[in-house]
């Protein structure tokens, strides 16, 4: 049982627990894929029954991260497999372990909001893109900002950080971004958002011409779909009138 319920490998030549960096990225990749899926289908279709099936499986994943063991949680296994043929990167087990109980109590949040609630509105919004942040960050970039937040409340500062911050030296060259560099990104993006006018300007042929509600709904049923359907002040102070309204079925 002992075996069962740890955080962590034992690894003689390490003095903490460690972890394999490429594995919990590569999990973290996997359930920003997900997570982005069903938060793009809530937002522009207004269904949240993926939402709440990704909810739970977040849920499910940390809970067994952090409280049972990482090896038995079903993103880490997935990643386990994809990184297989790759050189581990040991990495230490204390700061994944505060980093991850974060992302559980952001998860029993949203299934307390989601789940049984049933919420829709700016709070859960708001952590669910504080997590897609999280996630994101870990996957694309390498950086655990909970590890970061570890530092802020232990003494004994985090050991064996993805790619020795813990423990900075000397940049080599391959690191330092010049001028040009940095000029032709600005040029990117200038272009990008010059183009993002033109298109912009493009007009849309679907917005004309919507179709009125059936006239021969009575006056009672629609003085009572219209109150239903009276946008919060919340949702038009955020300039959220027209999602509030499709992910509340109004028409």
């Amino acid at each position: 049982m002992s075996t069962v319920l740890r955080f962590g490998e034992r690894l003689p030549q390490f003095a903490v627990p460690v972890l394999n960096e490429r594995e919990a990225r590569a999990g973290a990749g996997i359930l920003f894929l997900v997570a982005i899926v069903a938060f793009m289908n809530a937002w522009f279709y207004g269904d949240f029954a993926p939402t709440k099936l990704v909810v739970i499986g977040f849920f499910t994943d940390f809970l067994i991260r952090v409280l049972v063991n990482p090896k038995y949680a079903p993103s880490l296994v997935l990643g386990r497999i994809a990184v297989r043929r790759q050189q581990p990167e040991y990495v230490g087990a204390p700061q994944k372990r505060f980093a991850w109980l974060i992302g559980l109590v952001l998860a029993a949040c949203m299934m307390y909001l989601v789940v049984f609630r049933n919420v829709r509105g700016p709070v859960n919004l708001l952590i669910c893109a504080l997590c897609l942040v999280l996630l994101f960050f870990e996957s694309a970039f390498g950086i655990c900002i909970g590890c970061t937040i570890y530092n802020w409340f232990n003494q004994e500062k985090a050991q064996l950080c993805p790619g020795n911050v813990c423990e900075p030296g000397e940049r080599s060259e391959i690191q330092f971004v010049g001028f040009a560099q940095i000029a032709v990104v600005a040029i990117f993006f200038g272009g990008i958002v010059a183009l993002a006018s033109v298109v912009a300007g493009t007009p849309d042929p679907s917005a004309p011409g919507k179709v009125s509600p059936a006239a021969a709904e009575s006056e009672a049923v629609r003085i009572a779909e219209a109150e239903r359907c009276k946008v919060p002040d919340f949702a038009i102070a955020l300039g959220h009138a027209e999602k509030w309204k499709l992910h509340n079925n109004c028409k």
